[in-house]
């Protein structure tokens, strides 16, 4: 399954560059890969690269945003599945489990950005901060959907889970991981029963 990393319409070079640099900076980590692997690995030239980018940290950002669509897109798929605000969280406790199983196998790449960029105002801290509230804030409204008391506190607590349980999961082997993870968030999440 192929995801565009870039909007439709969007020049080639220009996916093949976010795409080239996703898979570099989430495995080797961002500092750690340069300009001129990115464009070795995408097949272009550097004046494609300008041409896109102004620099290294606008592809970060487009990294980042690649990240961020892929999660909203999966929230998005799983509302279109059920109606119901308490199997919309079983769902997405699910989706959360699957996502550190199969795709996130060496941590959050939003946690991963922010301990190579320290400066909290930098761009990339504004954008992992940015999609760290949207992801709390949507936890948040399902939460607060499904009838828990305390959506605030709960959704505090799933992102500390999912966060947790990525690092958990690179470090310890997500088989070990996982029943951890989806007990403690159904628990928090309002569902253990």
């Amino acid at each position: 399954m192929a995801t565009r990393t870039t909007p439709a319409g969007t020049s080639v070079a220009r996916e093949k560059l976010v795409a080239s640099a996703s898979d570099l900076f989430y495995r080797e980590g961002i500092h750690a890969v340069g300009v001129d692997r990115i464009i070795g690995e995408a097949g272009v030239t550097r004046a494609t690269f300008y041409r896109h980018f102004p620099g290294k940290e606008d592809l970060v950002e487009a990294y980042l945003g690649v990240e961020d669509a892929n999660i909203r897109g999966a929230f998005e798929r799983a509302g279109e599945a059920t109606d119901d605000p308490q199997q919309l969280l079983e769902l997405v406790i699910e989706g959360l489990a699957d996502d550190v199983a199969r795709l996130h196998t060496r941590g959050c790449p939003f946690i991963n950005a922010a301990a190579e960029y320290p400066d909290a105002d930098s761009d990339v801290r504004v954008a992992v901060g940015q999609h760290r509230d949207w992801f709390r804030g949507t936890l948040e409204a399902l939460l607060t959907a499904a009838g828990n008391p305390d959506a605030e506190i709960a959704a505090g607590q799933l992102v500390l889970l999912r966060d947790a349980a990525m690092v958990g999961g690179y470090l310890d082997g997500w088989e070990r991981v996982r029943p951890a993870f989806v007990t403690a968030a159904r628990r928090a999440a309002g569902l253990a029963g």
